[in-house]
């Protein structure tokens, strides 16, 4: 014992501790990374399964980096900046580069796909039953939401199964009653009450008979029975041109379509790149002309009289709850912040249901039960959608602008007020200036936050009401809002122009905001 420390752990035990620790911490390190890449081998193979070859390789070089990255010993800050880089470029990047890709196309509603798979709608679209076509049994089986036909083939022992995306084509193990399939292992055979319930799916569905269309698709009426039809369409691969039954040729017309001499288009589409069409047809297309301007004209009202109103309202408050004269200072300031203290999705719900004109509490109590539309009209729907607004800004400005004011040095109120200057002199000339150097930044940020802020308007009005149903534009869509009804809102979807409006919002507050910050700091020197 002597020259060692009751309480010190023998050397060779230490050791063996931190043998053991290192052991764990491995254990556990490769258990993690083991889940890590058997993820990442799925979506690897999900994605070239689907020839998604660029998702691939970004899933494989990611999975290469983490492996490199946290099985070494050296790369020590790499193992904390690597999680959030590749989520900084999966959720930023590539969301940024997608949009500005889809600006460019017509990607929409009948222009979702390549022009193959818009070649085989349309000739499977436009079909007939043959009169000679002999009725077959068909069995209705789904796997991971695809429907498929089961069909009795001319070899003993094998059916003949398809879908929508894959051809008919022989399979060995299909289960009989008789002489008609009826199962296949790792499928579901729909009964006669799924069936039903999937009527219009299943009656619209055509499965290819082989892999060239002139030979037709295989349809059923009624779930039991399947019948050859043959498209009404002739496709011409050395033309490249659709003839119809009347003899009307269609031709692709470099928009995504084909489409006649007369200007008919045959819908689907496909993808294609339109250049600047979509920027340009805003100012072109007046149907989107109008709405487009009149929301670019609202947002700017909308977001500006949301900052200035809320700061106004916030630094008056600050001001005068800054006053030592003024009791129970902190009660009224805990008070008054309770606005920020909520989620701003749920207090923009609880402002919808006070606003309701048949339920509401303000037309039931405040104003003794009248019938006062709030978010129906127009012009009271912005006016309530602003003012909820400002409610839940005015906190924030609230609590920056009471923080700038405490941290002024008395010293410059004293000295302006020896010199005579009264209350709104010392405001104006002395403490405004000031906090105009700390909270212009606050403010350009609140204002873009602002002219993208989807949920006070999507939560109260969903950007209505609208005049006319069909209004592209309601009377409360700012600029994101417009873009989310253009590309999920309506019936026709058209991503490709709400990706471009995407655009011009960020050009539009990266421009103001960088003018606002060049003002700003010419105030810091001027300080």
């Amino acid at each position: 014992m002597t020259g060692q420390s009751l309480t010190e752990a023998p050397p060779r035990r230490r050791r063996e501790s931190h043998a053991t620790a290192w052991v764990r911490g491995f254990a556990l390190k490769l258990i993690l990374l083991c889940a890590v890449n058997a993820l990442g081998l799925y979506g690897v193979i999900a994605a070239v399964a689907v020839k998604s070859w660029a998702i691939a390789a970004f899933l494989a070089v990611a999975l290469a980096v983490v492996d490199v990255c946290y099985f070494s010993k050296r790369m020590i800050p790499a193992k904390y900046l690597i999680p959030g880089l590749l989520f900084l470029l999966v959720y930023q990047v590539f969301v940024i580069l997608y949009t500005g890709y889809a600006a460019f196309t017509n990607y929409g509603d009948g222009h979702n796909s390549n022009k193959q798979d818009a070649i085989d709608a349309i000739l499977g679209r436009g079909s007939e039953r043959l009169p000679d076509s002999l009725s077959a049994p068909v069995s209705i089986l789904e796997r991971d939401g695809e429907l498929y036909f089961l069909l009795p083939s001319d070899q003993a022992g094998q059916a003949l199964l398809g879908s929508a995306t894959t051809p008919l084509h022989l399979v060995d193990d299909a289960v009989f009653e008789g002489s008609q399939p009826t199962g296949l292992p790792g499928y579901t055979t729909l009964e006669a009450r799924q069936i039903l319930a999937q009527q219009s799916e299943i009656g619209n569905l055509a499965v290819p008979r082989s892999e060239n269309p002139a030979d037709g698709f295989v349809r059923t009426t009624d779930g039991m029975n399947a019948y050859t039809y043959v498209s009404t369409m002739a496709y011409d691969p050395t033309a490249d041109t659709i003839t119809a039954a009347d003899g009307t040729i269609y031709s692709d017309n470099g928009q995504g379509n084909y489409a006649s001499e007369a200007g008919e288009r045959l819908e689907p589409g496909w993808k294609v790149t339109v250049g600047f069409s979509n920027f340009t047809s805003i100012i072109t297309n007046k149907s989107l002309r109008g709405p487009f301007f009149g929301v670019l004209v609202w947002t700017f009202a909308y977001a500006i009289l949301t900052v200035v109103i809320a700061f106004a309202l916030g630094l008056s408050m600050a001001l005068v709850l800054n006053h030592p004269t003024v009791k129970g200072r902190r009660i009224l300031r805990a008070l008054l912040i309770l606005p920020y203290a909520f989620p701003a999705f749920l207090s923009a719900m609880v402002w919808q249901g006070l606003l309701n004109s048949k339920y509401g509490f303000i037309n039931q109590v405040i104003f003794g039960g009248a019938d006062i539309h709030w978010l129906e009209s127009p012009w009271l729907a912005r006016l309530s959608v602003l003012v909820v607004n400002v409610w839940m800004a005015y906190p924030y400005m609230f609590l920056v602008s009471t923080g700038a004011i405490q941290s002024m040095p008395p010293e410059l109120e004293e000295a302006a007020r020896v010199d005579g200057a009264g209350w709104m002199r010392v405001f104006w000339s002395v403490k405004l200036p000031l906090l105009l150097v700390s909270l212009a930044p606050l403010l350009i940020s609140s204002f873009s936050m602002n002219f993208n802020n989807f949920n006070s308007i999507y939560l109260l009005t969903e950007g209505g009401p609208l005049e006319n149903p069909t209004d592209m534009a309601g009377s409360t869509d700012i600029l994101i809002s417009f873009v989310y009804r253009l590309a999920f809102g309506g019936v026709n979807r058209q991503y490709g122009l709400a990706c471009a409006i995407s655009l011009l919002i960020f050009i539009i507050v990266a421009g103001i905001s960088a003018y606002s910050y060049r003002k700003t700091k010419v105030l810091e020197e001027m300080n």
